[in-house]
C-alpha cells in the first residue's frame, strides 16, 4: 500500500515538548502514526521510545527512517490500551488521539468523505468495516452510534435513509455513504463542515471502539508511569477532552464532593498532579498547520500513589445504549 504524498505535521509538538521538558529515559508513543512525535522525543533527549500503533502502515511508513535510531527505537503493534504490557515504570507516555493524516490521505483506507474509496475505516486493517456495520446494524443501533458517538441531531433520519438505501443494494463506498447523509440534512452553509463529518466521525469510534480504547488507555497510562513520569495527550474534539480531562480531575484529586450533604469518603491519594491547564496551538502553529485548529494539550504527572481503576461513566464516556443496559 503505498503512502500518502503530503507530510505529517504532529500537532502541538513543539508546546508539548516544552511542557514535558527535560526529556530522558524511557518514553512510550501510544500513537506512532507517522512518527512526528517518536522522532521529537528522541531529538530531545529520550534514551528510548516505545512506539506502539494499532496499523502496520505507520511501520512499514517508518522503515525508511527508523534504523537512524537503532535500539533506542522499539516498534510495538498492539493498541495504546494495552501499554503497560509494554512498558513499565516509564519516564513519559504520548497519546494523539486525532485519526493520523497518513489514514485520511489514503482513499482505499475509507476514513475521508472527501475520497472515495471502499467503507472501511479500521485503523487495524482487520475485523468489521464500516461497511459491515452500515450494513448489518439495525435502525435503532445505527441512530444510537450516530447521536451518541457523532452527536448528530438527525441520526434517526439518517439511519432510516441507510436502512432503505442498503434494502435495495449494500453501501460500500465512502461516496455513497456521504451521498446519502447529505440528503438527510440541509446544505452546509459557507464555513460549516460538512454535512457527513458527523456520521463519519461516529462510525469510525464504533469500528475500532475509540472511546473503549482511550478510557483503557488511560488506566494503562497510570500503571505504566513511574513516580514523576510524564503523561501528556493531545486531543481533537470535545468528547475526548472531556475524557482525558476528567480523568485528570478526578486521579488529581481535584473533583470534589458533588452534594456536600452526601457521606464522606475515605480519600485516595492523588495518583496525577496536574501540569497546568489545557494547551491550545497558538497562531504560529495555525499558520503552519490548520488541522491543529482543534487540538488541546493535557499534561500531568504521576505520583507513587497506587494505581486504581474508576468508572467509565466518571469521565464521561460516551456509551451505546445496549451497553448501558
Amino acid at each position: 500500500m503505498a503512502a500518502a504524498a503530503a507530510p505529517h505535521v504532529p500537532v502541538l509538538l513543539r508546546p508539548l515538548l516544552a511542557a514535558v521538558a527535560p526529556v530522558s529515559g524511557t518514553w512510550l508513543d501510544g500513537t506512532f502514526g507517522a512518527g512526528g512525535y517518536t522522532r521529537g522525543l528522541l531529538r530531545a533527549g529520550a534514551d528510548r521510545v516505545i512506539a506502539v500503533d494499532r496499523d502496520p502502515l505507520a511501520f512499514e511508513m517508518a522503515a525508511g527512517w527508523a534504523g537512524e535510531y537503532g535500539d533506542r527505537l522499539v516498534q510495538q503493534q498492539g493498541v495504546f490500551s494495552k501499554m503497560d504490557e509494554y512498558g513499565q515504570d516509564l519516564d513519559g507516555i504520548v497519546l494523539d488521539l486525532g485519526v493520523s493524516s497518513m489514514q485520511l490521505d489514503l482513499a482505499e483506507r475509507g476514513f475521508s468523505f472527501m475520497r472515495d474509496g471502499p467503507l472501511d475505516m479500521r485503523m487495524s486493517q482487520d475485523g468489521p468495516s464500516a461497511a459491515d456495520l452500515v450494513n448489518t446494524a439495525s435502525e435503532t443501533e445505527l441512530a444510537d452510534i450516530l447521536y451518541i458517538y457523532g452527536e448528530e441531531r438527525a441520526s434517526r433520519r439518517i439511519a432510516k435513509t441507510l436502512v432503505k438505501a442498503r434494502a435495495e443494494k449494500p453501501v460500500e463506498t465512502t461516496a455513497e455513504l456521504s451521498a446519502l447523509v447529505e440528503s438527510c440534512l440541509p446544505r452546509a452553509r459557507p464555513g460549516q463542515s460538512h454535512p457527513a463529518t458527523r456520521s463519519f466521525q461516529a462510525l469510525r469510534i464504533a469500528v475500532n471502539g475509540e472511546y473503549d480504547e482511550l478510557y483503557n488507555g488511560l488506566m494503562a497510562a497510570e500503571r505504566a508511569l513511574a513516580p514523576g513520569g510524564k503523561l501528556a495527550v493531545v486531543s481533537f474534539h470535545s468528547i475526548e477532552d472531556r475524557m482525558v480531562k476528567r480523568f485528570l480531575q478526578h486521579r488529581a484529586g481535584q473533583t470534589g464532593r458533588a452534594n456536600r450533604y452526601a457521606p464522606e469518603t475515605e480519600e485516595q491519594a492523588p495518583a496525577f498532579t496536574l501540569q497546568g491547564k489545557a494547551i491550545p496551538p497558538d497562531q504560529e502553529e495555525l499558520a503552519i498547520n490548520p488541522r491543529a485548529r482543534s487540538a488541546r494539550l493535557r499534561v500531568a504527572m504521576r505520583t507513587d500513589a497506587p494505581a486504581e481503576t474508576i468508572p467509565a461513566d466518571l469521565i464521561g464516556m460516551p456509551q451505546l445504549k445496549e451497553r448501558r443496559r
